[in-house]
């Protein structure tokens, strides 16, 4: 199990060159550190289970032979891995929890991005409970504990951004690349203090529940919030 930064690539895609699949990514990491991994995945996956966006941080299952990798893939093809993620999102969320059951396909105009507005898409699954409602200088805030039944390319940001309430810091999906106090907009002048900016996504792997591959026993393994993100939710309670 690794607990990815934000910001580091899993894997570079099949369009890569040599030098980059080299560079920088998960995969080269592990390499460098395991000698070996499994090859299920492909040569440009090798050990990869499953995935998470560069800029998401957290839990992520790394299989370091064949047999691992065919019997962790296949607990998450049957669903019987539990994912548990803490994402902030603009906005306070109607409800108190729920669920969005939308089908997900590749944006056909940005191709870089997924959308839930084309019918024959592939069936996704969200389940997200309120945790905390924000109210600060910087406008409202819902921080969200989100599972997640299946595992579609930029699921949560995707289906959170569907329903108005785009992640923090995922411009991709419609949130700001800035966000400005109430009272900035009446200075002539824009502080520091009256701008926040977050260069990723507020969104963390925070728990895999799941069984160990060889023995059967049940694992569940937790990551914290990262600095950067407990350091953002601080300065919108106004601490330093």
């Amino acid at each position: 199990m690794i607990d990815k930064p934000a910001g580091m690539m899993v894997h570079t895609g099949a369009g890569a060159t040599e030098d980059a699949r080299n560079r920088g990514t998960l995969v080269n990491a592990l390499l460098h550190h395991f000698a070996s991994l499994s090859s299920v995945g492909g040569e440009l996956r090798p050990g990869i289970v499953h995935r998470l966006d560069k800029e998401t941080s957290g839990l992520i299952v790394v299989a370091k032979n064949d047999e691992a990798h065919r019997k962790l893939a296949a607990q998450f093809a049957r669903r019987e891995v539990k994912k548990t993620y803490v994402a902030l999102v603009h906005g306070w969320v109607k409800a108190e929890r729920g669920t969005i059951s939308k089908s997900i396909s590749r944006d056909p105009v940005r191709r870089i991005r997924m959308t839930t507005r084309i019918s024959g898409g592939r069936e996704a699954i969200t389940h997200y409970r309120v945790a905390r409602r924000i109210d600060s200088s910087f406008g409202k805030f819902s921080l969200l504990e989100v599972k997640i039944d299946t595992g579609r390319t930029h699921q949560i940001r995707v289906h959170m951004a569907s329903f108005g309430h785009a992640v923090v810091g995922d411009a991709l999906y419609g949130a700001p690349k800035e966000i400005r106090s109430a009272a900035s907009g009446k200075k002539r002048t824009l502080l520091p203090a009256d701008a926040l900016s977050l260069p990723r996504n507020f969104l963390h792997s925070a728990e895999l529940v799941l069984q160990h591959p060889r023995t059967g026993e049940k694992i569940a393994l937790k990551s914290p919030l990262p600095l950067e993100l407990e350091s953002f939710l601080a300065k919108l309670d106004g601490k330093p």
